[in-house]
């Protein structure tokens, strides 16, 4: 983490970002933006993991130049934390974040229309989670496939098991309701768009079963990719992330 802190001061500090743009008036609702050199870019929005309780968007600007540097636009959102919030007000929070992304991303060189969704663990939740968002129903004024390219990296797609795991239980509070409702793998496939899910081969068997059961819910038709990554673990499947010459980087 100390190692991603400094590479991601490096890359603010190289890529001249604009960062703490708020995206609402709630707790952390903010994101840092690096722009891309000119109009009509795609845009990479990369939601961090943490356990829905920790780490933080300024740790993560390190994934960035490697998606400037081939003309896409970067944005890199905040939320808020448990246990002082809920993972239904979280997602929440990710579908206000990209509704402003869709209404502003253009004026610094992004296209609305061009937006990838990319997230770590528990921004691989997030992700999936708004793959499967009703845009319609949030704001009518919203096209209803807003996001139809999602990319989850060693993501958590039913959260019973999360709810049953000893050390999140104080922080993440999870009732079964929520557990329930915020649980990808038990909502129908999305009508639009494509999932990609990879995880890291050395990852805990949780990690590889949840990245495999994504795909046994949804179907091959929207999870057409389900991959274990040989010789990475829950945090080298980052790293390789922002590495150009990785097959992770290669599927973002």
């Amino acid at each position: 983490f100390a190692q991603w802190a400094e590479e991601s001061a490096t890359a603010r500090g190289l890529l001249k970002g604009l960062t703490d743009i708020s995206y609402g008036s709630g707790l952390s609702e903010t994101l840092d933006i690096f722009p891309a050199a000119g109009p009509k870019a795609p845009v990479v929005l990369f939601i961090h993991g943490g356990y829905w309780r920790s780490l933080d968007k300024s740790d993560h600007s390190f994934v960035a130049p490697a998606f400037t540097s081939q003309g896409a636009c970067v944005v890199v959102p905040n939320y808020a934390l448990c246990p002082a919030v809920t993972i239904s007000q979280i997602t929440m929070q990710m579908v206000k974040a990209v509704a402003w992304v869709f209404r502003n991303v253009h004026r610094f060189g992004g296209d609305p229309k061009r937006i990838t969704l990319v997230g770590h663990s528990a921004g691989g939740h997030l992700v999936t989670m708004l793959l499967a968002c009703d845009w319609r129903a949030y704001d009518f004024a919203l096209p209803h496939d807003l996001a139809n390219k999602a990319f989850s990296i060693s993501g958590l797609y039913e959260l019973e098991s999360v709810r049953a795991t000893p050390f999140l239980k104080d922080s993440l509070r999870l009732t079964e309701e929520v557990s329930v409702n915020n649980s990808p793998a038990w909502m129908p496939a999305p009508k639009h768009g494509k999932l990609y899910s990879v995880c890291g081969a050395l990852e805990s068997a949780e990690f590889i079963r949840h990245n495999s059961l994504i795909q046994q819910a949804w179907g091959k038709t929207h999870v057409p990719v389900a991959e274990s990554i040989e010789g990475l673990q829950h945090f080298s499947v980052v790293e390789a992330l922002a590495n150009p010459g990785h097959r992770i980087h290669a599927l973002a």
